[in-house]
């Protein structure tokens, strides 16, 4: 566990900006100290490697704060999301320092504006935030967890991991047996519930995802063994008739 100071030297964001985002709810500490300092651990730490990676494509916090509380968020694709913008940006400087080169040793022999041309890499950035809670899903899903204590908040993602457990114990049956079957309806009615309307389209893309690999389908096999992300989203696409 580092103190906000440790954290601040380490990181190089000030004391009142970690405040801050505790504040408005972007990057909570993991405890206090008895004196009531702010205490992090590795895992606040690379939740702050990401508001840091964003922070440098200039996403405002407000967007950032959507993107890393949506349900959907998944830290691998948002890394390569936030590489590939990274790049975009590499080479539009690498382009404005070699026409600034340009300038000073040759003058100015034309009106070339097209090296301050951003629209490809702004098209990007808004496609990459529109993945993140930008749905209706995220929107429903900030309402219904807005009054939550952090002991609610936990308590809805531990009972909803419970499920996969549940999941996990199925693995030997059938993925369309009534039993399984009853397991995909009971994860939809409770991420309805919890979350936010999970129609059968919704239910189909999230079960699409659980396997898709990265952070989903490492937390499911986590809880309910190796292959049980495979095997929800198999007994999911029978389910929603895919």
């Amino acid at each position: 566990m580092m103190t906000v100071n440790e954290v601040s030297k380490l990181t190089g964001v000030s004391i009142r900006a970690l405040q801050y985002y505790d504040k408005i709810g972007l990057l909570k500490p993991t405890g206090y100290t008895e004196s009531r300092y702010r205490l992090y651990d590795d895992t606040a730490l690379e939740t702050l490697q990401q508001i840091l990676l964003f922070r440098e494509l200039e996403f405002p916090l407000k967007e950032i704060k959507q993107i890393l509380s949506s349900p959907d968020f998944d830290r691998n694709r948002a890394l390569e999301q936030q590489i590939t913008l990274l790049t975009m940006k590499k080479e539009h400087l690498e382009d404005l320092i070699d026409f600034a080169r340009g300038i000073k040793f040759s003058g100015v022999n034309k009106m070339d504006f097209s090296v301050f041309d951003t629209k490809k890499m702004d098209e990007y950035a808004r496609q990459a935030k529109e993945q993140w809670g930008q749905t209706a899903e995220y929107e429903e899903y900030a309402q219904k967890s807005q009054g939550r204590s952090k002991d609610e908040e936990r308590n809805v993602m531990e009972n909803f991991l419970q499920l996969f457990v549940e999941f996990g114990r199925l693995k030997e049956r059938e993925p369309q047996s009534a039993e399984v079957q009853n397991q995909v309806r009971k994860l939809q009615d409770y991420i309805t519930q919890n979350f936010y309307h999970c129609s059968k389209d919704v239910l189909l893309g999230l079960g699409q995802m659980y396997a898709g690999g990265g952070e989903f389908t490492t937390n499911i096999d986590g809880v309910g063994g190796a292959g049980t992300a495979k095997f929800t989203a198999e007994a999911i696409r029978i389910y929603c008739g895919g």
